[in-house]
């Protein structure tokens, strides 16, 4: 997939092209990387593989929307042709271009009609909890899927009769025009390039020869899957066309939320509550698991936020190549109200804090005084008279001659007291 072209590159068209753009610049490509007009060039036939590729992903509606979400990785496990083969792009779509271009116009002659087809892939969802994600679990799952019809064995015809083979095209499922000196092959009309035509269809499925029919399948999911893990259910997809094999059926994994443990992968997280007390003396709690409840040892002294790892608790790989760990994230709750005694408990504590300070404390404390020291300075230590203040709780006077702080502004308050008018009274 990491090897492939943008689809959109490809055929050379904006994200916003229309159907008819997309068909246009697919019909170009073709013609020009025809297998019958660059013969014995693996170059040319890459490029027509390719283009088939881009042109079946932007031509259908759910397949484009996937692929403009996720990319190359949408289109994985199923709902699109492989084009292994030359012939597999004719029988795909061969129609477009109505025969002309893999018919007779370039000397090709292929017959498609009857060609052997695999059926498409079908899809269904299996509801995991985290318990069954991790262990392993045996689901049944029930999805729609078309089953040869019962009454008519599949031939769509009704019963007793049968299909005919057809007028037009005497059975070949193609018919040849002429058109000046080209000759275009196309499917009959008539028959719609199957070769046979029913005249009497079956009541029950109308000529399909198919019924849609709601089955259930057991599926075993291994332990360790997630969300992008799809299961495989072999042949149950599908019936194929002309012979060929049925689809498979794809089992979408969805697991649920659980409602103490988070996945990360193989680890598993959970949050855990203890009180003060538990955290500076340390304790005993019980932690969330897979297999419930399960107690482990808190060192005193843990800090809220800390996180404690215990190995082998998580998810195991599900290619079983060994398992996760389960951390458990610590938080420490402070009380909103508390007793009279548990108050009076945690004032002696507070007390007993102040006498013996931890290093840690007295460090951020001197560091907060250091940062707020020059503020101090600047405000709190000036002096009416313009002098400063001594650590030792004297004056220091400033020079002779130096005026004030204030006595250019009282000065310039004096000189507008005199300009100002005198005020009138009444």
């Amino acid at each position: 997939m990491a090897n492939e072209r943008d689809y959109y590159e490809v055929l050379a068209v904006d994200r916003r092209a229309g159907a008819a753009e997309i068909a246009d610049a697919y019909r170009k490509l073709a013609i020009r990387f025809h297998p019958d007009k660059n013969p014995g060039n693996a170059e040319a036939a890459d490029r027509f593989k390719e283009a088939a590729r881009a042109f079946e992903v932007l031509s259908n509606d759910e397949l484009r929307s996937r692929y403009d979400r996720f990319g190359h990785a949408g289109l994985q496990g199923g709902g699109r042709h492989e084009f292994n083969d030359i012939s597999d792009i004719f029988e795909a779509f061969g129609d477009l271009f109505g025969g002309g271009v893999f018919g007779d116009a370039f000397g090709g002659g292929r017959r498609r009609g009857n060609r052997p087809r695999q059926g498409r892939d079908v899809f269904a969802s299996v509801s995991l909890s985290l318990q069954e994600a991790a262990r392993g679990a045996a689901k049944v799952i029930e999805f729609n899927r078309h089953e040869p019809c019962g009454s008519c064995d599949g031939s769509g015809a009704r019963k007793g009769t049968s299909a005919q083979t057809c007028e037009y095209c005497a059975g070949q499922g193609q018919v040849i025009q002429s058109a000046g000196v080209f000759r275009l092959q196309t499917n009959c009309p008539a028959c719609r390039g199957a070769g046979t035509v029913i005249r009497d269809k079956c009541p029950d499925c109308g000529g399909a020869g198919l019924t849609e029919e709601r089955v259930e399948r057991r599926v075993t999911i291994p332990a360790g899957v997630d969300r992008d893990v799809r299961v495989r259910l072999a042949g149950e997809g599908e019936p194929g066309a002309n012979g060929g094999p049925p689809g498979d059926c794809y089992c979408v994994i969805e697991i649920e939320d659980h409602p103490f443990l988070t996945r990360e992968g193989r680890d598993l997280h959970c949050e855990v509550p203890i009180t003060f007390s538990q955290a500076a003396l340390g304790a005993t709690v019980e932690v969330p698991t897979l297999d419930g409840p399960r107690p482990l040892s808190i060192a005193g002294g843990t800090q809220s936020g800390d996180v404690v790892r215990v190995k082998g608790l998580g998810m195991p790989e599900v290619r079983g190549r060994g398992i996760g760990d389960l951390h458990v994230h610590v938080h420490v709750e402070v009380p909103r109200t508390l007793s009279p005694r548990a108050e009076q408990l945690l004032r002696d504590l507070a007390a007993e804090e102040q006498k013996a300070v931890s290093p840690r404390r007295s460090s951020f404390f001197s560091r907060l005084g250091e940062y707020f020291q020059p503020r101090e300075k600047d405000g709190g230590g000036a002096k009416p008279d313009g002098g400063t203040a001594k650590p030792d709780g004297g004056t220091v006077k400033p020079p002779a001659g130096t005026p004030k702080p204030d006595a250019a502004a009282e000065r310039h308050g004096d000189e507008k007291k005199k300009a100002a008018p005198k005020e009138k009274r009444s």
